[in-house]
């Protein structure tokens, strides 16, 4: 029998992988961090050259102005509240399901289009439109003197 007390060892915490993935991670952060561009996007709302819809198919229109005001098929509406639109679109179609054309000012606010977008899904509108202004055609440039030939000086 061996009475001799043993050697116990002291226990030891390893630090060297811990170091290495505390430094993986400080290099993934300062990677990513640069990355990282805070910029203004420069935005030109796109011009259409669509053809117009014909004019003998029942449309529904809603028109929104610069301040947020709602007009469907010419008619103001008192609120500008999206229980209002629904109540005025339902009784405009009559439970038929029209083609909708949403008509924004080019200062409409965001949130009033995505509300009229909101209340056509939620009536089950399957075709709508959003109007633009045409593409503006250009008209070729003429040149001031198309027969004359250029001129040399000696």
């Amino acid at each position: 029998m061996n009475l001799r007390p043993r050697r116990r060892e002291e226990p030891e915490i390893n630090l060297v992988p811990m170091i290495d993935v505390v430094l993986v991670l400080l290099i993934f952060f300062m990677i990513a961090t640069s990355l990282r561009h805070s910029s203004e996007l420069e935005i030109r709302l796109p011009e259409a050259s669509g053809k117009p819809v014909p004019g003998d198919v029942a449309q529904l229109a809603v028109d929104i102005d610069a301040a947020g005001r709602y007009a469907v098929n010419g008619r103001s509406l008192e609120s500008m509240d999206a229980a209002t639109l629904k109540a005025t679109l339902l009784a405009e179609t009559g439970g038929r399901l029209l083609p909708l054309t949403i008509g924004a000012d080019g200062r409409t606010p965001h949130q009033a289009v995505v509300t009229v977008l909101d209340v056509a899904g939620q009536l089950g509108f399957k075709q709508l439109a959003i109007a633009t202004v045409a593409e503006p055609k250009v008209a070729p440039v003429a040149s001031p003197l198309p027969d004359a030939a250029p001129s040399r000086e000696p």
